[in-house]
């Protein structure tokens, strides 16, 4: 893609290319070298240029420090055989980070300059683009306010920035998760569909307090009744019984309309299964469990794909679900999709971008 925009590029003195072990690889730890900006300020989006990646200067009275006002999105892009670089659904993306935005009183950012921004930083950074299975390139667009400002009302400035990281699995092995009936992750008419970073703190402490019990995450309820399962710590979650895949609804409002779990779905109906957007029960949960009728629990996310559930704990009691083999719907949809991200096959869903 050639770029129309005009934008200011200032490459790095000194590359972390060459210093960096992409076979030991923690997820999100290593940054490439270079990120895009954009700036807000009087109605419109200026100053379009790609930096070296670097600490940002921030006043102490900075809007966001104070109020939360900041949204962000997560995505990958891959490489083909090639050497071609492929990116899974942006498009998704960068509306989905314009539905957050517009929940948090944030200016949309255009899609030219979403687009042509990311595409050249890719192709600024494409060395940085792993090319083996299991392995991407993560990249997360945000925004944030950045009036110096202490009273409160929507910022009058932003900055818009992109950078991104080599990663390999985010999991590494099937997560434990614990239904919790205690806190809330989100309310309706609340912003649990937005991508915000205060969402993700709101969620930390009940979290915490999982991981100290020994579960990886949590499976978060209804915060009106705590007995419809809604999602996952960072994932959308799916239940299968039979050829039947169950996950809940987003039009609550209260649950992230994750792009992944889209994916997900568009893929079982395809292969054959039926698709219940439904809330599932804990109860409901627990009998399944106790008869031994839910044959797959498995979380859907950019960061993960696909992450398996080994166990489940409701109410103090652990249900061990069993061991997934090759054929498992969890397994099988995960190397479409990977088949796809990777260009193995003919995407025929136009849900791959080439860069």
């Amino acid at each position: 893609m050639k770029t129309a925009l005009a934008i200011e590029v200032t490459k790095t003195s000194q590359s972390k290319l060459a210093q960096t072990d992409f076979d030991n690889l923690m997820f999100g730890q290593t940054i490439s070298d270079h990120m895009f900006v954009a700036d807000y300020e009087n109605g419109e989006w200026t100053n379009l240029r790609i930096v070296p990646y670097e600490p940002l200067s921030l006043n102490p009275a900075n809007a966001t420090l104070h109020y939360g006002q900041s949204v962000f999105e997560g995505m990958k892009a891959y490489k083909n055989d090639a050497g071609e670089i492929l990116l899974f659904r942006a498009d998704a993306n960068q509306k989905r980070l314009n539905a957050s935005a517009e929940r948090m009183c944030i200016p949309e950012v255009p899609e030219e300059i979403f687009m042509e921004g990311l595409y050249k930083l890719l192709e600024m950074d494409a060395d940085w683009i792993p090319q083996k299975p299991g392995y991407s390139l993560y990249v997360r667009p945000f925004i944030f306010a950045t009036d110096d400002y202490l009273g409160i009302r929507p910022s009058q400035k932003y900055s818009f920035m992109i950078f991104t990281c080599p990663v390999g699995h985010y999991y590494a092995k099937p997560v434990t998760v614990k239904v919790e009936q205690t806190y809330t992750r989100a309310a309706e008419g609340g912003t649990g569909y937005a991508k915000a970073a205060g969402n993700y703190a709101a969620s930390l402490y009940p979290a915490l307090l999982a991981q100290k019990q020994g579960y990886d995450q949590l499976l978060w309820t209804d915060g009106k009744t705590h007995q419809n399962i809604e999602e996952s710590g960072t994932m959308n979650v799916m239940f299968v019984v039979n050829d039947t895949i169950i996950t809940a609804p987003t039009h609550t409002g209260t649950i992230l309309k994750g792009i992944t779990r889209e994916s997900v779905l568009i893929l079982a109906k395809e292969m054959g299964y039926v698709v219940e957007e439904r809330f599932m029960t804990v109860s409901e949960l627990e009998k399944l469990l106790q008869a031994g009728k839910l044959t797959e629990a498995f979380g859907t996310g950019t960061a993960a794909t696909i992450a398996h559930i080994a166990k489940i704990n409701i109410n103090g009691v652990d249900y061990e679900l069993p061991a997934k083999g090759e054929d498992a719907f969890s397994n099988q949809v995960l190397r479409k999709l990977d088949a796809i991200k990777y260009g193995k096959v003919t995407d025929t869903h136009g849900w791959i971008r080439k860069v």
